[in-house]
């Protein structure tokens, strides 16, 4: 397996991200360790508000928040088929969503997507990677299934946490 040594970072990031206490303390040091293991351009890591129907990222590499209909583009379609998408040619998917690049100035290549599920198997979000160099791959869609599930709890607690303060 090619992410041999990142089982020793895999323990670091963790005990880091207990240190954390808020989505917006763990959400860079989440994007930066997925970026870093994978060599993607860019990360983001949209949370699922099943209520409103919606996506949000406040971390958005380059972009300050993206909010999208959760029935919409790949992250939407993600939610739908509650499994990852792997796209390497994005401009050719129907549900990729090219109005985000216009706004942003950033082209994306490719795009890798897996849902993250809390305990109780409900989907809470969208972990997303764009652009790697020579296109993802099934590794990647493996790690990102393994990520995903690692992080959830974590995203699971500071999500119920930010619901309570918000009432």
């Amino acid at each position: 397996m090619k992410y041999a040594d990142t089982y020793s970072k895999l323990a670091a990031f963790g005990r880091e991200l207990l240190r954390k206490r808020s989505i917006a303390e763990g959400l860079p040091l989440i994007s930066k360790y997925a970026k870093d293991v994978i060599h993607a351009d860019r990360c983001s890591i949209f949370m699922y508000d099943a209520d409103k129907k919606e996506l949000w990222t406040t971390l958005a590499d380059g972009v300050e928040k993206i909010s999208v209909a959760s029935d919409k583009g790949i992250v939407g379609q993600t939610i739908s088929a509650r499994k990852p998408i792997l796209e390497n040619n994005p401009y050719t998917n129907e549900y990729f969503l090219p109005e985000v690049d216009k706004e942003s100035g950033y082209r994306t290549d490719s795009i890798i997507t897996a849902p993250i599920f809390n305990s109780k198997r409900q989907i809470i979000g969208i972990l997303e990677l764009l652009n790697k160099e020579g296109g993802f791959d099934m590794d990647d869609v493996r790690f990102m299934i393994f990520f995903a599930h690692y992080v959830s709890g974590f995203l699971e607690l500071t999500n119920l946490y930010l619901k309570e303060d918000s009432k």
